[in-house]
Formats: C-alpha cells, sequence, structure tokens
C-alpha cells in the first residue's frame, strides 16, 4: 500500500494549487486524500494576474470531490500534509478538524506543504511561532501575526515545512517538498 498524503481544501480555493500538488503526488506513487469541511464536490477557482490589477482577479475553476471530510480525518493514517491556498484557507482556518490536523503534523516532525494563502491555517493553528514561512507576499501581517518569520520566496524549507508565494512557485515547491516526503516516507 502506497503512503498516504492529505490535502485541506474547500470551496475557493485554488485549482491550480490544489491539482498540481495532488497530480505531482500521484504520479510520484503516493495516495492523495482531498479533504474539506464536507465531503461532497468543492468549487475551485482561477486566480490569475492581469496588468493594471493590484489583486489578483478571480473566477470560476473546476470542480473537485473531497475524499473525506476534516472532522473524520484521522491525521495519524498520512505521512505527510498539503495546504494549498485560493480563499479556501480564509475560512477553513476556522474548523477546529482543520487546525487538529495541521497541528498533528507539526507535532510528528512531519513534512508539510503550504502555499499562498494555506499559511493562514497553519497561523490560526498556532504552529507558525518562531517558524520561517513564505505566503502570498500580501499576507506577510499574518504570518507575522501568526508568530511566524516570513519570507518572500518561493520553496522556503523551515525544518518539516515547505511553503511558497503562489502557483508560480510551484516547481521549486514542489522540488522541495518532495525532497522531504521521498526522505521521510518513500514509495515502495
Amino acid at each position: 500500500m502506497a503512503p498516504k498524503v492529505i490535502l485541506l481544501t474547500g470551496d475557493g480555493g485554488e485549482t491550480l494549487e490544489v491539482f498540481y500538488p495532488y497530480q505531482r503526488l500521484l504520479e510520484a506513487g503516493y495516495e492523495v486524500d482531498v479533504a474539506a469541511p464536507s465531503k461532497r464536490k468543492v468549487q475551485l477557482v482561477v486566480h490569475d494576474f492581469v496588468e493594471g490589477f493590484d489583486t489578483y482577479t478571480e473566477k470560476l475553476g473546476h470542480t473537485l470531490a473531497a475524499d473525506v471530510a476534516f472532522a473524520d480525518v484521522d491525521p495519524s493514517e498520512y505521512v505527510a500534509l498539503v495546504v494549498p491556498g485560493g480563499r479556501a484557507p480564509e475560512y477553513i482556518r476556522n474548523d477546529p478538524d482543520a487546525q487538529r490536523i495541521v497541528q498533528h503534523f507539526f507535532a510528528a516532525g512531519a513534512p508539510v506543504a503550504a502555499i499562498c494563502h494555506g499559511p493562514m491555517l497553519l497561523a490560526a493553528a498556532g504552529v507558525l511561532e518562531g517558524r520561517t514561512s513564505s505566503a502570498y507576499p500580501e499576507l506577510r501581517l499574518d504570518v507575522e501575526a501568526g508568530g511566524g518569520i516570513f519570507e518572500d520566496g518561493a520553496g522556503v524549507v523551515d525544518g518539516n515545512l515547505v511553503t511558497g508565494r503562489a502557483w508560480p512557485d510551484h516547481p521549486a515547491w514542489m522540488r522541495e517538498f518532495m525532497k522531504l516526503l521521498e526522505a521521510a516516507a518513500p514509495v515502495g
């Protein structure tokens, strides 16, 4: 049986930031479960950068079926955690079960990947204290309010944590995460 990775998202999760790690992990031979507030199809979004806009734009993206609700996740069944961005982290950070899942992986020292708005959930779970984290640059204050040290980088590694700013950082972000994951829980 392949090692399992859990990916936390919900409505408003960024399509590229959900599908890229999901498919990359499947390609490498890991089993991936998508967890959301409830076990149902979630509506993802597409964030893009348009010249002349002060921030990103948002359009509807793909849908994706969640395999499990946060409340039903036993994090000990998984070897690693992925927290994509988009708007989903803005509201899933308030879910005590999402926080519980995150806290488990940090307590265990297991690999964690978070990108864009994903560190908002890490801050809410209380695991960023003294940790270096990247995020969407406008979330610097959120990282720092959570006790973290913000670094504006693509594949920022701090122990078991790998973070990035947004989907353009995918290659560096996943490259560093896969190194940690393959060392901690190799496939086969």
